[in-house]
């Protein structure tokens, strides 16, 4: 449960004074997202950066202007060194909050300081998206082929052999099907069900939800070859891993201490990757990704043909309109989709004549 109060002094804790009245409205805030859903961690980041906001600028939340803001976002930038993503959502929790409060508390905060509201997280001072300037346009499908043919070619005489068989296999989940890192960490034997449709589905238990709602469960098939794959890892390989490998709730991809029997870490993922693509892909050392491959699916499927919103359902995007951000296509992509389009006129003008025949 995410502890209630915002203080400014110790005279003010009891809750009268403009201290007291402060940490009420702050209260309020996070009761509102306790209502909607938000997770506990995600009310108490946004109850913390409040409270940063309050120390730098010395203010109350009423007197915090748009310039006390412009002087915040500067510093953490300039002076912690913050990422663009970390300062992007700082201005998106800030932009809420007063959002809440000129919606539900104007008048009441007016008839009790004399101040009047106002959002000071605008047009002028409100960050870009963390990610505008950095598209992740992911490598071609004949560089991600010849990236995962020599991972592959090299993974018999590897020093670690399961380890390296591991890394290329969640990497290659990450290719096909697009899951994320952590959701890819998270897996565990049972979670996999050959028998589900067609090519069986992989039960995604820990989904990332949005604006901190905890997890979204998905289920992800088995297509472009990932249930010829899984069945080849559970039968071959994951059993010579410590831990009983017919155990649902075991790792379906365990670290490498055969006494810890425990899942493997993120950045044991990442580095197996980065190690691959220094060796087969050098042109994109340092730049591809656990989510670079993500991007590649997405771009990938689209340019096979695959619909959006089955693209959107696989990669488990709440909005359709962040699948389209996923979506990178080759230069001769309208020129392609152009001549489909006219392919299909022309079918149906000969069969229409066909018919008036």
């Amino acid at each position: 449960m995410v502890v209630l109060r915002l203080v400014h002094s110790v005279g003010d804790e009891c809750g009268e004074g403009p201290a007291g009245f402060e940490g009420e409205l702050v209260d309020r805030f996070v009761l509102a997202g306790m209502g909607a859903g938000i997770s506990d961690r995600s009310l108490a980041d946004d109850r913390s950066v409040v409270g940063d906001l309050v120390r730098s600028t010395g203010r109350r939340v009423w007197e915090i202007g748009a310039q006390d803001v412009d002087g915040w976002l500067a510093s953490l930038r300039q002076e912690r060194h913050l990422a663009r993503s970390t300062v992007y959502d700082r201005a998106n929790t800030i932009a809420r909050f007063y959002n809440f409060l000129t919606l539900r508390y104007q008048r009441e905060i007016h008839a009790r300081t004399g101040w009047v509201v106002v959002q000071p997280v605008d047009e002028f001072n409100r960050p870009r998206h963390a990610g505008y300037g950095l598209v992740r346009v992911p490598p071609s499908v004949g560089e991600v082929e010849a990236l995962f043919e020599g991972w592959r070619r090299e993974l018999p005489g590897a020093r670690k052999y399961l380890p390296a068989v591991r890394n290329y296999v969640v990497a290659s989940l990450w290719r096909r099907v697009g899951l994320r890192l952590n959701e890819s960490v998270m897996l565990d034997v049972g979670d996999w069900h050959p028998d589900l449709g067609r090519f069986g589905k992989l039960h995604v238990r820990y989904g990332k939800g949005s604006q901190g709602q905890g997890p979204r469960p998905r289920l992800v098939p088995g297509i472009d070859g990932v249930d010829v794959l899984l069945r080849w890892w559970l039968a071959e390989v994951r059993p010579q891993f410590p831990g009983d490998p017919a155990d649902p709730g075991a790792p379906l991809f365990p670290g490498e201490r055969r006494s810890a029997g425990g899942r493997v870490g993120a950045q044991a993922l990442r580095s197996g990757l980065a190690g691959a693509v220094e060796r087969f892909l050098p042109a994109w050392a340092g730049r591809l990704s656990p989510h670079g491959l993500r991007h590649f699916c997405a771009s990938s499927l689209y340019g096979r043909g695959v619909d959006l919103k089955a693209i959107q359902e696989l990669l488990g995007h709440e909005w359709l309109a962040t699948t389209t951000g996923y979506i990178h296509v080759r230069t001769e992509h309208i020129e392609q989709a152009w001549a489909r389009a006219n392919e299909r006129v022309a079918g149906r003008l000969s069969l229409d004549a066909g018919r008036g025949c």
